[in-house]
């Protein structure tokens, strides 16, 4: 475990972040994750990064939501603005406790603390879209993921570390192959104009005229493998049904179904976690158009684990995100969530570009 977590810091300083000399890091996790920081920390400190760490405690959130006043919601961390403002990297370890425990927050509560953090998401989306900001979102195993995704501990260490591809010799050059695996199918995506994704339960046409296809290779997220891009905004049309669950704000939502015109939501249906939905598209900015449309590629990740960071990588699946658009690709849709939604493509699925097929049963045909 301590070798494994000596390459996983060194992929995530060298390789995800590219660290230089006198750079500032901001590290954001929970105290579980301890093992991984302390080697972070170091393989940060050799690289020359000046670093501050920030380590969540058990239930901090839910704590806040419970008790805070409305002026405590709306305080944020001077350190953590001025990562976001002015700091050059910026890792966040996804290391719950437990992934149930803001399921009961009032949403007028999350709303409050949503609207205060604004200006600085748009701060953060603006700069990690030039990577003036340099941000990575990887995950330390803990006893909460594990359970989610049906697994021991152990079998779900294996999970990622397999997933992040640290079972390599050398995870780096295996990351730099995967980027260049990639590049052929952005670089086709990039030269059409439209995309249709055909299957069970999906029939939906986007435009992607102006309009740039970003190969994800491990830098801005760990572990990655997928393509995306963001959809011009009043071009998405027909029906789309996603059956993975996603667990949003601590509450599972499952069997979602949207129907979509000229770009907007108008219809959606859930079998369960339908309220979440609700409130979202009724009161949420930006919330009922599509901020991404992307395509996993990574089959290292071999079963779902009700974790969107591997979950939306799954080779042989499709997945669209209501709300925020990535800048890097050119979106222009603004929203305070960005929330991924899944479909599964390897029975039958099929994928069209301006018309000719380029995927078909989980795979590409380029």
């Amino acid at each position: 475990m301590d070798s494994m977590l000596t390459k996983y810091a060194q992929l995530l300083v060298r390789y995800c972040l590219s660290i230089k000399e006198g750079e500032r890091l901001f590290v954001s996790t929970t105290t579980l994750a301890e093992p991984l920081v302390r080697e972070v920390w170091r393989e940060a400190l050799r690289a020359g990064a000046i670093v501050e760490v920030d380590m969540a405690f058990r239930e901090k959130a839910r704590i806040l939501y419970a008790e805070g006043s409305d002026a405590q919601l709306r305080h944020l961390s001077p350190t953590y603005r001025q990562a976001m403002e002015e700091f050059d990297c910026y890792l966040n370890i996804m290391a719950p406790f437990n992934l149930r425990e803001d399921q009961s927050v009032d949403p007028k509560r999350t709303a409050i603390r949503r609207e205060a953090t604004k200006d600085l998401n748009k701060i953060y989306f603006e700069r990690t879209a030039t990577r003036s900001l340099k941000r990575n979102l990887c995950q330390y195993p803990t006893l909460a993921n594990a359970q989610e995704a049906g697994m021991s501990l152990e079998e779900y260490e294996q999970f990622v570390f397999n997933a992040c591809r640290l079972y390599e010799d050398d995870p780096a050059a295996a990351w730099l192959e995967v980027r260049r695996s990639q590049q052929h199918i952005v670089d086709f995506l990039n030269q059409k104009e439209t995309v249709r994704y055909v299957g069970d339960g999906i029939d939906i046409q986007f435009s992607t005229m102006g309009r740039t296809w970003i190969n994800s290779d491990g830098q801005t997220n760990m572990p990655s493998g997928e393509v995306y891009t963001s959809p011009v905004e009043d071009s998405v049309n027909g029906i789309i049904h996603f059956n993975y669950p996603i667990v949003i704000a601590g509450s599972l939502v499952e069997g979602v179904t949207l129907w979509v015109q000229n770009g907007r939501v108008e219809k959606w249906e859930a079998k369960q976690g339908k309220a979440l939905l609700d409130d979202a598209f009724q009161n949420v900015a930006g919330a009922r158009h599509f901020g991404e449309a992307a395509i996993g590629t990574n089959y290292k990740i071999d079963r779902f684990t009700k974790n969107i960071l591997f979950d939306e990588k799954i080779g042989g699946t499709v997945h669209m995100a209501i709300g925020q658009s990535y800048l890097q690709t050119g979106g222009k849709n603004q929203s305070s969530i960005h929330w991924d939604m899944i479909a599964d493509m390897k029975n039958g699925g099929q994928i069209f570009a301006d018309g000719e097929k380029v995927y078909e049963g989980g795979k590409f045909l380029l």
